[in-house]
């Protein structure tokens, strides 16, 4: 089952001493938060006042946070927001969060075990795969290799590569 709230990003730090919180964004389009009108932090809601893009960082102004020491105490904390507030996704396009835990199995049907996580590369993905008792297998997110990605039946279909796996 899918979430119904996502990850966007971390509060690493505060900006100014007016209460503007420093975002490390997690989502591809750090844009994103440009739209948003509220975000959670610790399942509490938090209207938006205003937000930029600051070497690579979100600098975002929220209702309610107006010092450098109500900021601080937000440090460290993740940002969520409700599926739904972010759209729907553009074909052959998923959040981490959904593939994080799928089955990867071959065309051949051999089962090489779940992605645990998603590597960031700049020109491709690439899938961690984790398989008790065996070593990670790294998989990258080209057509070639991933076949298939079935988030509701929960597994990822993948034709593998000479020398993809030892």
């Amino acid at each position: 089952m899918k979430d119904t709230m996502l990850e966007l990003g971390k509060i690493v730090n505060t900006h100014g001493i007016r209460g503007e919180l420093k975002i490390q964004p997690w989502c591809d389009d750090p844009e994103v938060f440009e739209e948003l009108d509220h975000f959670y932090i610790d399942d509490v809601r938090y209207a938006l006042k205003r937000s930029r893009l600051h070497k690579n960082c979100i600098i975002a102004a929220v209702e309610g946070i107006d010092s450098i020491n109500q900021a601080e105490l937000l440090k460290n904390r993740v940002i969520t927001i409700e599926r739904e507030a972010l759209g729907e996704l553009p074909e052959g396009t998923y959040y981490i969060a959904d593939l994080e835990g799928l089955e990867v199995r071959t065309v051949e049907g051999e089962v090489l075990g779940k992605i645990t996580e998603i590597i960031k590369t700049g020109s491709n993905d690439v899938y961690v795969i984790h398989k008790t008792g065996a070593k990670p297998i790294l998989i990258p997110v080209i057509d070639e290799v991933v076949k298939e990605v079935n988030i509701e039946e929960g597994f990822v279909l993948v034709k593998l590569l000479k020398g993809l796996i030892d």
